[in-house]
């Protein structure tokens, strides 16, 4: 108990946690501002085209929300809002465009700026500038392959769904609202406040929103990394990582035996744990035996991030699942959700197996603190 008092301190004045609330107030000046909407109508004009019109935009959205949020849940939530009635206006299959929304809010823990990375490399002492670098290829590349399967599943349904073709003069226009979130992407919160001003909607009304609403997120995450902090501290001096590193060895398993462990480990505890919790719970233990294996640490933690993206649409307790099911506008049951986010479930297992057959994961122990740089 003695040694709890200087952890809490500690954490709590932890000068790299407060990028978290500053990412929340991000997202939650974006949603209320309106450049949200006006990102998805850009993205439309240039993606409606594509077999699977709308629901492409939904992807792409997501994903450049998802360079200026950090949320998963914060991303899912904001598309969601600007798209679901567009796309039941136009007929789109509700169970496809629910299913995009989730997997593609899921992209807001992988590609940087990202809060599930600071708070792994928090609870490891990892470098978080090199964990948010070696998230950008994998989360642009996940983009791409959720694209792909629209676009194949809208071909071999016979019935493609499309948007009518926009002027190129006119698409042109359009770029302009996508500079806001550009922008953004690399100067943050002050760049989404002048954008905010800019577009008419800044006020003290809408500040005291989002300020509000940022606090209770971010005190909610501070308390779970605190408590996270508190488990390390009590699984480092009971010596329970120490002895599950030396059974684990014991088995004889290699780095890649581990991770594909791992993959079954986390597809199963991600149907009933969020995201945070689940981070919390696992990494003082998972973490050390990787480590002891020969696992780079920075791989590791994107390896982490995509099992725990598994999680936000993996039922019953997917997150992702609740957030679009609620703001479905015919309010029907959240089995439409389930169905259209599986195949994207599958998709993100099979990209963990891709990307562990390209870099294996492992180097010899006494390398793995060189192999970090090179990963990133």
């Amino acid at each position: 108990m003695d040694s709890i008092a200087p952890v809490v301190w500690g954490v709590q004045n932890e000068n790299l946690l407060t990028s978290i609330p500053l990412f929340v107030l991000l997202g939650e000046l974006l949603l209320r501002s309106g450049i949200a909407d006006r990102m998805y109508i850009a993205l439309s004009a240039w993606l409606g085209r594509l077999p699977g019109g709308l629901l492409h935009t939904n992807i792409g959205s997501c994903a450049l929300f998802a360079a200026t949020s950090g949320s998963s849940v914060a991303t899912a939530a904001t598309v969601g809002t600007v798209a679901l009635p567009s796309l039941q206006k136009r007929g789109y299959p509700m169970r496809a465009s629910l299913g995009s929304l989730a997997a593609g809010g899921t992209l807001g823990i992988l590609i940087p700026p990202s809060v599930n990375m600071i708070v792994y490399g928090s609870l490891t002492n990892n470098s978080i500038g090199k964990l948010f670098i070696a998230g950008i290829i994998p989360g642009l590349l996940l983009t791409l392959s959720f694209m792909v399967w629209i676009a194949i599943s809208s071909l071999a349904s016979g019935k493609v769904m499309r948007e009518p073709k926009v002027p190129l003069a006119e698409r042109m226009r359009t770029l302009v609202h996508l500079v806001p979130p550009a922008v953004v992407f690399g100067i943050v919160v002050m760049a989404a406040l002048g954008f905010t001003w800019h577009s008419g909607k800044l006020g003290w009304t809408l500040l005291r929103t989002c300020f509000i609403s940022t606090a209770r997120i971010s005190g909610m995450i501070l308390l779970i990394i605190m408590a996270a902090f508190i488990l390390n501290l009590t699984v480092s001096l009971t010596g329970v990582a120490d002895s599950m590193t030396k059974w684990v060895a014991g088995l004889g398993l290699s780095a890649t035996g581990l991770i594909l462990a791992l993959i079954v480990f986390y597809l199963i505890l991600g149907m009933f744990m969020d995201v945070l919790s689940m981070q919390v719970a696992t990494i003082p233990v998972t973490y050390p035996i990787a480590v002891a294996l020969g696992v780079d640490p920075i791989w590791f933690g994107i390896f982490i991030v995509l099992m725990c993206e598994l999680g936000l649409i993996t039922p019953p307790v997917g997150m992702n699942l609740f957030v679009v099911h609620g703001i479905r506008p015919d309010k029907g049951g959240i089995e439409d959700a389930i169905w259209g986010a599986l195949p994207y479930a599958a998709i993100m297992i099979g990209f963990t197996l891709l990307i562990m057959a390209k870099n294996s994961g492992a180097c010899p122990p006494p390398n793995c603190s060189g192999a970090t740089a090179n990963a990133a």
